[in-house]
């Protein structure tokens, strides 16, 4: 068992149980997945850039990302139905908390004048979206091999009903959030 889970299961659910009052333990919110989003809006003109966000992402996640593709065509970006345009990736389980405590722990403070994530990005019903801005944070990403910096979009989905259940959830995990 990760370290995160163990941290999860000893210590925050307990204590997210006794500050929500829920009746039994299974009601306690918890992380479903994780989602790592990449757009490559260039991979229009060059595809090569898109095998290499692919590259990026799977050393990240340690797992391979599916391509994503244009649902519709838009012709001020020349770009046409079907067109390779991302890639993302989903974790779950095992690998979704070793991610977690890796964001958490490594690659978040590693940020250029970092002062913790915002609070404001929940979505209403429980999910966090994270942006970030520059992918060489993440120490698998060895700063010789990058040929451009991308961004990408982390969306971790939780089990929990209200913002403020989950934004109590991902505080206790240690999701650094700005005072």
């Amino acid at each position: 068992m990760t370290r995160l889970k163990e941290k999860y299961n000893n210590d925050v659910r307990p204590s997210l149980v006794e500050k929500f009052e829920y009746s039994s333990i299974m009601q306690a919110p918890q992380v479903d997945k994780i989602v790592i989003n990449m757009g490559v809006g260039d991979a229009v003109s060059n595809t090569k850039n898109l095998d290499k966000a692919v590259e990026e992402l799977t050393k990240i996640s340690g797992q391979k990302p599916v391509v994503t593709r244009a649902k519709k065509s838009i012709a001020g970006f020349r770009l046409r139905e079907g067109m390779p345009i991302g890639t993302k990736v989903t974790l779950r389980g095992t690998r979704m908390y070793d991610f977690l405590d890796k964001l958490v722990s490594v690659s978040l403070p590693r940020v250029r004048d970092f002062r913790g994530v915002s609070k404001n990005a929940f979505d209403g019903r429980g999910n966090y979206t994270l942006g970030i801005k520059e992918q060489l944070i993440f120490p698998e990403i060895d700063y010789d091999d990058v040929d451009k910096v991308r961004g990408m979009d982390i969306v971790i989905v939780t089990t929990a009903d209200t913002d403020e259940e989950a934004r109590e959830l991902l505080g206790q995990l240690g999701m650094p959030f700005q005072k």
